[in-house]
């Protein structure tokens, strides 16, 4: 029995869900995206819920129920009310900026890291004195944000000795000892 997969999604005011066939289309006051499903999987909407169900217990069906009624819960969670991360530059010298969707990144390197964001993202940068500075992202579509998140991190991780690096706000950066004193 699947839990996540049998939960029904209640759709907020102001959210038009579309279904076609295998083709789920949600439009809300953040913005509109759609999301292929499996052909077997049926989506039903009655009375303001919107339910997913499987036609037998195939392993196949039963792997792919839960995972659809979750892509298409974020999708009906990113058109209504959006998704943020925010990343901090934790280090000496690193500094955020951003002129419209081109992230530039001052990390120790010698030469600044230029970034293209996505337009579906929208990218802001803060730097605050006496504070770290902050890459903030936001968008509807929870995957993408997800992944252009990821990239930026992945231009200077953090270090586990100093914990140095670009890391998520809140994330906690498991430290090591470094060298011990010799005798």
């Amino acid at each position: 029995m699947s839990r996540i997969g049998n939960a029904p999604i209640s759709i907020p005011s102001g959210v038009d869900i579309k279904v076609e066939k295998n083709l789920v289309t949600v439009k809300g006051p953040k913005g509109e995206l759609t999301q292929k499903i499996d052909r077997d999987l049926k989506v039903e909407i009655e009375d303001g819920t919107l339910t997913v169900s499987r036609p037998t217990d195939q392993k196949r069906h039963r792997s792919m129920h839960g995972l659809y009624r979750s892509l298409i819960n974020n999708m009906v969670a990113g058109v209504s009310t959006g998704y943020t991360k925010t990343l901090e530059l934790v280090g000496v010298g690193y500094r955020a900026s951003n002129s419209g969707q081109l992230l530039e990144l001052s990390l120790g390197y010698s030469h600044p890291v230029m970034f293209y964001v996505p337009n579906e993202v929208k990218v802001t940068t803060e730097s605050v004195k006496g504070q770290n500075p902050k890459v903030i992202l936001e968008s509807a579509d929870k995957q993408l944000i997800g992944q252009v998140a990821a990239k930026i991190r992945a231009f200077r991780k953090p270090e586990p000795y100093k914990g140095k690096g670009i890391r998520f706000e809140g994330e906690e950066i498991r430290r090591k000892a470094g060298k011990a004193a010799g005798a």
